[in-house]
């Protein structure tokens, strides 16, 4: 048998292979018992949490009552703009401190690294604490021969909490900044340099637009948390959205119907922004994504 003709038999026959007749196997699903089991085991989990909660010890109706209150709708407004000055005064700070610790300068550098280390090695309660009670070591903030004022009327609960947390951020969000600054490539450096941009125009005109892609989701996920972090403010007597309930849940002593209604309006705030995080994500990675 000639070559030709032993490949013309292999063609013929891996043809009739690829047609074999299946239609009398019978198909059978794959069965994941493992997803069956977790799905009955949670479900049944799910039915005793509620059932447990709805023969608890629990006022629903003052979950409803207080839920639209005054003085919960003012809390959520003062966690709204203490978080969201607070963010902006902390990316403010981060990318300074980004900036200066990227620097030539030893001073700014070490500068920036100091603010790095004290701010993020101490406990951020213990911040706001510290700036509350700032009159107690400076009782007068004064600039010679131009004003004096006394202390304890400038940190009012507002400014310790803003200063508190602000500063706090830039610490973290400055080692965020400075990521995404390292994941331009370096070429993208020398280019701008080499048409004669000054370090500065060369950050915010082609470094900074560039790594926006990775500096968002993080510092996104840091302005989310930055609202369950302004409860800390609480301790300081800020009136955000804890205080408020707290105030209210010891004048009627239903502390758990108000804790509800704190823990709702948080995660339906979180949920709002977590929407709005992902806008900005995917807006700033246009032209990058990984999707075939």
């Amino acid at each position: 048998m000639s070559t030709s003709q032993r490949s013309q038999e292999h063609s013929e026959y891996s043809h009739r292979e690829k047609y074999v007749d299946l239609s009398h196997y019978e198909y059978v699903p794959r069965r994941y018992y493992g997803r069956i089991i977790a799905t009955v085991i949670i479900v049944l989990l799910l039915i005793a949490l509620g059932h447990s909660f709805s023969q608890g010890n629990i006022e629903w109706s003052y979950v409803g009552k207080f839920f639209t209150a005054k003085a919960i709708l003012d809390g959520v407004v003062n966690t709204l703009i203490m978080s969201i000055l607070a963010m902006a005064l902390g990316i403010v700070f981060g990318v300074m401190a980004a900036i200066m610790h990227m620097s030539r300068n030893p001073v700014l550098h070490y500068v920036s690294v100091g603010y790095t280390w004290i701010f993020r090695g101490t406990p951020l309660i213990l911040q706001l604490l510290l700036w509350f009670n700032l009159a107690l070591v400076f009782p007068t903030i004064a600039i010679p021969g131009l004003f004096s004022v006394e202390t304890v009327s400038v940190m009012t609960p507002f400014m310790a909490a803003l200063l508190g947390l602000s500063i706090n951020q830039g610490a973290y969000t400055s080692e965020v900044v400075r990521a995404g600054l390292l994941s331009v490539d370096i070429g993208q450096y020398e280019a701008a340099k080499s048409i004669g941009m000054p370090h500065l125009q060369a950050l915010r005109r082609v470094i900074l637009p560039q790594a926006m892609r990775v500096i968002i989701p993080p510092v996104g996920n840091e302005f989310i948390s930055m609202i369950k972090t302004t409860s800390l403010a609480s301790m300081i007597q800020y009136s955000e959205l804890l205080y408020n309930t707290q105030n209210i849940y010891y004048a009627n002593a239903r502390v758990m119907e108000l804790l509800f209604v704190a823990g709702i309006w948080y995660l339906i705030i979180v949920t709002i922004l977590s929407f709005g995080q992902s806008l900005l994500e995917r807006y700033y990675s246009r032209g990058s994504s990984r999707r075939n």
